[in-house]
């Protein structure tokens, strides 16, 4: 009796598997080509719009950009505003994004270094951190040198490089837990 059952259990494994291995292969037969492929219309509609701007003063504050005090940063216009209390512009500044960009949204400063190693190798200053994305670290920084050359595109790099004295205003401002806002 054993042995029969057991054979019975294994004949009805082989069929189970046989019919799972049938179906799997007619529903791979009809997915469609596009199937895991994003489309033209849903790649456009993924992507945040980009924020307001005013056409006569291109270095005003976006709107909407939050309120109370915030470091803005604006993704499209590689452009950073400190905002003090009141909703007051206190600086604002060009910027040299590094080659990954945050997505738009609220942070907060997470950390921040007086003087380290840049990923790209550069000796940067007064850097204040405040998300990651896909392991890399995204945060504004100063090069000691002065210098504000575009990335190696090559390389994955979240540091945003101002000029020095940019650097030193944002020091000043962006305390850990201070709010970073940022938009398109």
């Amino acid at each position: 009796m054993a042995r029969s059952s057991s054979g019975f259990v294994a004949g009805l494994t082989v069929a189970a598997i046989a019919a799972v291995g049938f179906l799997a292969f007619q529903a791979s037969a009809n997915v469609p080509d596009t199937l895991g492929k994003p489309s033209a219309s849903v790649s456009a509609k993924s992507s945040a719009p980009k924020a307001p701007r005013d056409k006569k003063n291109p270095t005003a504050l976006p709107s909407p950009s939050g309120t109370g005090a915030r470091v803005v940063y604006s993704v499209g216009d590689d452009r950073v505003w400190l905002v003090g209390a009141g909703n007051k512009v206190k600086r604002t500044f060009k910027v040299t994004p590094g080659t990954v960009d945050p997505a738009a949204g609220t942070y907060v400063v997470t950390t921040r270094a007086g003087a380290v190693t840049g990923s790209d190798g550069t000796q940067i200053e007064h850097v204040v951190r405040f998300t990651l994305v896909n392991g890399v670290a995204i945060g504004f920084s100063a090069a000691v040198s002065g210098s504000t050359e575009a990335p190696d595109p090559e390389k994955k790099l979240g540091g945003i490089r101002a000029a020095r004295a940019d650097g030193d205003a944002m020091w000043a401002f962006a305390t850990v837990g201070a709010k970073v806002v940022v938009v398109k």
